[in-house]
């Protein structure tokens, strides 16, 4: 499946739906394929992305969202592991995620002075904090570098 016939499917399926979270879907899907078009890449590349895109099989109409929701978290893995490249917020999701994990285990043993839940807040607070931070600068590094889709 081509770029140009995957961005009409999904324009194709925004214009048959009314609920807004298939909609995002599809938008998120019609965004991403739209920016790789304008990328540039060489025709191996592209061979490449297509056959991904066949693999994901889009266009059976009888596919449910969560195919689709799958589908985009697989394509975008597919993105950064073959191509070094990433979507806008993929640092800032986890970052998030192994702040606030690694704010439990610091709640747990530096705050534990501080009574037990206000030491986990308070260890969450702080790793969230640090986590987008980091995220924030790896994002720039990657938007700096042209890896940002």
């Amino acid at each position: 499946m081509t770029g140009k016939n995957a961005i009409a499917h999904f324009r194709r399926l925004v214009a048959e739906t009314t609920k807004k979270s298939e909609i995002k879907v599809y938008q998120a899907f019609i965004q991403l394929l739209s920016k790789l078009e304008r990328r540039g890449l060489t025709q191996s590349e592209i061979e490449s992305l297509e056959s991904k895109l066949d693999a994901l099989e889009l266009i059976d109409s009888t596919k449910k969202i969560a195919h689709y929701k799958m589908a985009l978290g697989r394509f975008e893995r597919y993105l950064n592991e073959r191509f070094s490249l990433v979507t806008k917020g993929y640092y800032q999701k986890r970052g998030i995620i192994f702040g606030a994990a690694l704010g439990l285990l610091l709640g747990i043993v530096w705050f534990s002075g501080f009574s037990r839940s206000l030491g986990i807040s308070l260890g969450i607070s702080v790793g969230t904090l640090i986590g987008i931070i980091v995220a924030g600068y790896l994002e720039s590094r990657a938007k700096s570098s042209g890896k940002l889709i």
